[in-house]
C-alpha cells in the first residue's frame, strides 16, 4: 500500500464521518475549507456549527509533505529530514452537556529512506460520567482490538489513560478510550494489517458517536449544568494547548493554525476555585477522572 493510497483510504474516511455526523444532526451542514501547506502538500478542512446537537465540529484530513524541521527532527531521533504524512483528526462539541465530547484521529508518517509508522486514538470526555455508556465504547473498542492482537487493547486502553491525563490538574480528560504510536510491524502484526487495523477503529468513529449523541442530544438540563459543561471544557482547552502532541507538531512543522486549532470550544469559561458540592453529579464525576479503571465492568 503506497502513502498515496493510504492518504485516499483516509479522505475516504472523512467523508464517512461527515455524512454521518451531518444526518444525525438534522440541521447543520459541514463547511469545507481547501487548503495549501506552502512546504508541500495541503487539506481539507471540514467545520459544523450551531447544529441541532453539535455547537462546534471538525473534521480534517491532510497529506502534507516536504523537510522535517529541525527541532522535529531532533526530537524524533531521525537521521532523515524528508517526510511524509496524512491522517484524520476530528473532534466534536455538543450543544447539550449530557452529550460528552470526542476526539479521535488516525494518521500515517512515512520518511524518504522508507520508515514509516501509524498513530492514532479515539477517546470520550463526558461533562458528567455514565458509567454504561463509557462501558459500551470500552467495549466496541476492545472489540476491533481484539481482532488484531490480544494485547492491543489492554495496552493502547493504559497508553490512553496515560495521554490523556491533565498532568497540573491530576486527573484524567475523560473517560479515555485508546492511543497508539509509533506502529510499524514491531507488534507482529504487518503493515497492511496495521493499516486495517486503523482504518476500522476510524469508521468505527461514526456510529459509536451517532448513537450517542441520539440517545442523549434531547435530554432537559439546568443553567448549572451548563455552567459545569463551560468550565470542563477549560479543562479541554488545557489539555490542547499545553500537552498535546499533535498540537504541538502541527505548529512546530509550520501546519495550518485555523485548522489545528478547530479542537477549541466556540464557549469556555475558568471560574476562580470553582465551588463543587459533595455528592453532587459535578463531585461524583471528578471522582472517575482516574487512571486505571475499568469502565467495562460497568456494562
Amino acid at each position: 500500500m503506497t502513502k498515496n493510497q493510504i492518504a485516499e483510504h483516509f479522505k475516504a474516511l472523512q467523508n464517512t464521518i461527515t455524512k454521518t455526523i451531518e444526518s444525525t444532526d438534522g440541521k447543520a451542514n459541514f463547511q469545507e475549507d481547501v487548503w495549501k501547506r506552502e512546504g508541500g502538500g495541503g487539506g481539507q478542512s471540514r467545520v459544523i456549527a450551531e447544529g441541532n446537537i453539535i455547537e462546534k465540529g471538525g473534521v480534517n484530513f491532510s497529506a502534507v509533505h516536504g523537510r522535517l524541521p529541525e527541532k522535529i527532527r531532533t526530537k524524533l531521533s531521525l537521521t532523515c529530514d524528508e517526510f511524509f504524512a496524512t491522517g484524520v483528526s476530528l473532534i466534536m462539541h455538543p450543544e447539550n452537556p449530557h452529550v460528552p465530547i470526542v476526539h479521535m484521529n488516525v494518521r500515517y508518517f512515512e520518511l524518504k529512506d522508507g520508515s514509516y509508522w501509524f498513530g492514532g486514538g479515539i477517546d470520550l470526555t463526558p461533562i458528567y460520567i455514565d458509567k454504561k455508556e463509557a462501558a459500551e465504547f470500552h467495549m466496541a473498542l476492545k472489540e476491533v482490538c481484539d481482532k488484531y492482537h490480544p494485547d492491543f487493547y489492554s495496552k493502547y486502553k493504559a497508553w490512553a489513560d496515560d495521554y490523556f491525563f491533565l498532568t497540573h490538574r491530576d486527573e484524567t480528560r475523560g473517560v479515555g478510550g485508546i492511543f497508539f504510536d509509533h506502529l510499524n510491524g514491531s507488534e507482529g502484526v504487518n503493515k497492511d494489517e496495521i493499516l486495517k487495523f486503523v482504518l476500522e477503529i476510524g469508521h468505527l468513529f461514526a456510529p459509536l458517536y451517532a448513537k450517542i449523541m441520539k440517545s442523549k442530544a434531547n435530554k432537559a438540563y439546568t443553567e448549572q449544568e451548563k455552567d459545569w459543561q463551560l468550565h470542563r471544557r477549560g479543562r479541554y482547552v488545557e489539555f490542547n494547548l499545553l500537552q498535546d502532541k499533535g498540537t504541538r507538531f502541527g505548529i512546530d512543522t509550520n501546519g495550518r493554525t485555523e485548522s489545528i486549532l478547530v479542537s477549541m470550544p466556540p464557549e469556555v469559561k475558568w471560574t476562580y476555585q470553582y465551588n463543587i458540592e459533595s455528592d453532587s453529579p459535578e463531585a461524583n464525576t471528578l471522582k472517575l477522572l482516574k487512571k486505571g479503571i475499568d469502565w467495562i465492568q460497568y456494562l
